[in-house]
């Protein structure tokens, strides 16, 4: 054995080149702290200052704004550019700039947001899909904006009632349901449960109750949930299933991400709604929780999660980690997660979604639209674009409630790790090391 030992020494100083001082000093555990060592991530690590943040939504902010004109065209029709001001996908961007006015303070949020709504309100003709909608995605999201942005805004909310009771309607009376009461859809077969139908009908019924005042709304948005729960909830991964059939037996159980991001998410805007002694709320908290718990066991090292939750070797996807960043952060600012477990993955969650805000304000790596599929090929293919719209209020709403969990809670790297205090350590000692 020992005619191989100065071989083996070559060998561990050939490796360790990468440990050495500027001035060529070799680094060993008898002359230096090994474990200070710096790692090689490929996304930031760290707590992110609120500065920071606040660039990064401002960037999008930007970009989105001069995408997104609010005027009539020469023609006179609604002038066309980068994104719609009606789609389901913008009723959720809207969310999010509301979401950064509250957690900033800065104004230019709620503007944007209230002008693109008097605009439409204004020009309700031009606007066939809030008027006479014909499925939840016409009418959800947007309505649950319309309503947030109404809550201190009484002349928004007399300008914006006759689209919000048109489309509370068309979601409690004439949406398309399985015999259960359950949302679904005729496509691609008949009485097929869609898991993003969650998001796109159950929080805007929630609001219009709070709103309204007519708590029957509020029971069937928790109604909905549990509905959801008893055909797509998979127990033992802790995940939603993406697609269910009432002709099928048997369900190839593919958890797509941002499928479950819309889960997640309306769980959230419910039990932000609901009353805490409403007998349904204990349940849906629950499965929040578990959800959260899944979801966080498959959260890649980079921060993302993968386009199919529990395939490592399909694609990182944007929207569904920015949701998840939200409702984990958002989770803990109520109260219904542990801060000190799940705080870390919100932000590291957030730094991974960071990199993906180019220096114009885009918003990369977003999936496009996609339907319900039963091989992994859909999935693994859909292709990715800038130009999603899916992703911007998901990274806007993520950016926000990252500035309240860091304004709520005391995150600061301790011995290189991300922990969370419920005091301010920054400056009690040389073990705390902010970013």
């Amino acid at each position: 054995m020992k005619k191989y030992i100065p071989e083996v020494i070559a060998l561990v100083l050939c490796c360790s080149a990468f440990a050495q001082q500027p001035s060529g000093k070799l680094l060993t555990d008898s002359n230096t702290p090994l474990h200070l060592l710096q790692p090689d991530y490929n996304v930031p690590y760290g707590v992110p200052s609120i500065d920071k943040i606040k660039s990064d939504l401002d960037c999008v902010l930007k970009f989105i704004d001069e995408g997104t004109p609010a005027r009539i065209a020469s023609n006179g029709r609604v002038e066309q550019g980068i994104f719609r001001l009606n789609s389901y996908e913008w009723g959720v961007t809207y969310c999010g700039v509301l979401n950064a006015a509250a957690s900033t303070g800065d104004r230019k949020y709620l503007d944007y947001a209230v002008s693109r709504m008097e605009f439409m309100a204004s020009n309700l003709k031009l606007y066939r899909s809030l008027q006479h909608p014909g499925a939840l995605d016409d009418c959800g999201a947007i309505t649950t904006s319309m309503i947030k942005a109404s809550q201190d805004n009484p002349n928004l909310a007399t300008s914006l009632r006759t689209v919000m009771d048109n489309c509370a309607d068309y979601i409690m009376n004439k949406e398309y349901r399985l015999e259960d009461g359950t949302f679904a859809r005729t496509r691609p077969l008949k009485n097929s449960v869609w898991l993003d139908d969650i998001f796109m009908g159950v929080p805007a019924l929630a609001w219009y109750g709070k709103f309204t005042g007519e708590s029957k709304y509020i029971d069937e948005a928790a109604r909905q949930i549990l509905l959801f729960k008893k055909h797509m909830w998979l127990p033992e991964k802790n995940l939603f299933r993406h697609g269910w059939v009432e002709s099928m037996d048997v369900h190839p159980d593919f958890c797509w991400a941002r499928a479950n991001g819309w889960a997640f998410l309306a769980m959230s805007e419910v039990l932000d709604v609901l009353p805490e002694n409403h007998p349904d709320r204990a349940e849906i908290l629950d499965l929040f929780q578990h959800h959260a718990k899944g979801l966080c066991a498959l959260q890649s090292g980079e921060g993302f999660w993968h386009q199919l939750l529990d395939r490592n070797d399909s694609y990182l996807e944007t929207s569904a980690t920015a949701i998840y960043a939200y409702c984990i952060a958002h989770g803990i600012n109520k109260g219904w997660l542990n801060n000190l477990a799940y705080g870390p993955a919100a932000i590291l969650a957030w730094n991974a979604v960071s990199t993906k805000i180019n220096s114009s304000g885009a918003v990369e790596g977003t999936c496009v639209g996609t339907g319900m599929a039963f091989d992994p090929a859909f999935y693994y293919y859909r292709p990715v674009s800038a130009f999603a719209a899916h992703g911007y209020g998901p990274v806007l709403l993520a950016g926000s409630e990252l500035i309240a969990l860091c304004k709520n809670y005391y995150p600061r790297l301790n011995d290189n790790a991300v922990q969370f205090y419920s005091t301010d350590h920054s400056k009690e000692g040389a073990i705390f090391h902010e970013q």
